[in-house]
Formats: structure tokens, C-alpha cells, sequence
């Protein structure tokens, strides 16, 4: 397991505060109030091995296969339903969202091999990232691959906790399934807009891992 670059000012930053907490901590309280002291030592510590663990990078066995599309994302299938797009497509796609707590691994990989050929930012609201509005309400990064000669969008999407959304695409760029597509900060959401009839291979409530899980087939 490694520690993804994004994380590396935030852990920095969690642990001089951590040491600084308790450094005051054994200074004004250890020798009158130890069970105080102890109690803000296990509170802190917690909070820093749980920075560590929100910006690990697992070692996992990717999945890699061109006639399958990859779940971009770890977490909690939430969303499997028909809807209409209006910001690329512009007609009915097939929606599958996956909801990512806290907990989840937040790297984002590519979800196929292709090119990009739309990679936008959209400013907008913090709602509850198992909100149905926050598809479209809420802070995200859209990016559409096509393969082939078919087109599927990724859409990352800033939950409540979430105000940093990381995407490292361009448009024109040629990339491989499975790498790095961003990184989402502190609870969120990705939904894939795929063509209608998609084979999907995932259901409703399955726990799903980013770059290994077969979300559908073309």
C-alpha cells in the first residue's frame, strides 16, 4: 500500500497539529488530568490513521479487458436506471452510480482504454452525494471516452464533506484503462452515462473496488 500525492499536504498538516495537540497537551494536562491527556492522544491518533487510510493506494490485480467497462470507483452501487442527459448527450443514457463513504479508497481510475474527447469542471452545490440532484446540482468533473466509436461519461461529483475535486484528463489525450483519472476529497459520488442496452454486470447495493469490479460489457 502506498500513499496517493494528494494526500501528502493534508497528512503533513494533520500530523504537526496532532503533535502540537498533544505536545500542549502532556505540557498543561498529563501531570493533574492524565485519563484527559490519554483520551485527546487515542481522538488525535485516530483522526491521523484515518487521513492515512482515506489516502492509501491499495495493491490490487486491475482488471484489464477492452470489452468491459470498469468501475472507475470503490464504494456502493446506489443508482442503476435510464435518465436523460443534458449536458453532453442530449438523449437517454443508462445511469450507474456508485457512492463513496469516507471509508472507500478515492482514487479514480479509467473506467476504459480511449480518448478523451470532453473534460469540463462545473462549479455548483454540496448536497448529500445519494441526493438524485446532486448529478446535476452539485460541484463535479465530467469527462467523456470514446472507444470505437461510442462514448460513455464519467461524471465525479462533490458530496456534502467533499470540496476538492482532483481530474488529471484533457481532451485529446489518449489513456489506458485502469490508470489514474483523479482523486475526490472526503466522501463523494461517480456516475457513468452508457449507452442504453449496455450489458450491466453489477446490481443494486453491491460493493464494488475501482479498477478491478466489471460494472458492464459493451
Amino acid at each position: 500500500m502506498t500513499i496517493h500525492k494528494e494526500g501528502y499536504a493534508s497528512i503533513g498538516l494533520t500530523t504537526l497539529v496532532v503533535g502540537l495537540i498533544n505536545s500542549l497537551s502532556v505540557w498543561f494536562l498529563w501531570a493533574h488530568y492524565p485519563t484527559v491527556s490519554l483520551i485527546i492522544l487515542i481522538a488525535t491518533l485516530g483522526l491521523w490513521i484515518f487521513m492515512l487510510s482515506f489516502f492509501r493506494i491499495p495493491d490490487r490485480q486491475r482488471t484489464i479487458d477492452a470489452g468491459k467497462i470498469i468501475c472507475p470507483a470503490d464504494g456502493k452501487v446506489v443508482v442503476i436506471e435510464e435518465t436523460t442527459d443534458m449536458e453532453y448527450f442530449n438523449d437517454k443514457r443508462l445511469q450507474v452510480s456508485i457512492f463513496m463513504s469516507p471509508l472507500n479508497v478515492h482514487v479514480n481510475r479509467n473506467a476504459v482504454s480511449g480518448q478523451v474527447v470532453y473534460s469540463t469542471y462545473h462549479p455548483g452545490k454540496y448536497l448529500a452525494a445519494w441526493e438524485p440532484k446532486s448529478s446535476t446540482e452539485n460541484e463535479r468533473h465530467s469527462v467523456v471516452y470514446r472507444v470505437n466509436g461510442t462514448e460513455i461519461l464519467v461524471k465525479q461529483i462533490a458530496g456534502a464533506l467533499a470540496r476538492r475535486i482532483c481530474n488529471y484528463l484533457k481532451p485529446g489525450m489518449q489513456v489506458q484503462q485502469g490508470e489514474e483519472m483523479g482523486f475526490i476529497k472526503f466522501g463523494s459520488r461517480v456516475d457513468l452515462l452508457l449507452p442504453v442496452g449496455t450489458q450491466v454486470k453489477v446490481s443494486l447495493g453491491q460493493t464494488v473496488q475501482g479498477g478491478v469490479t466489471v460494472l458492464a460489457e459493451w
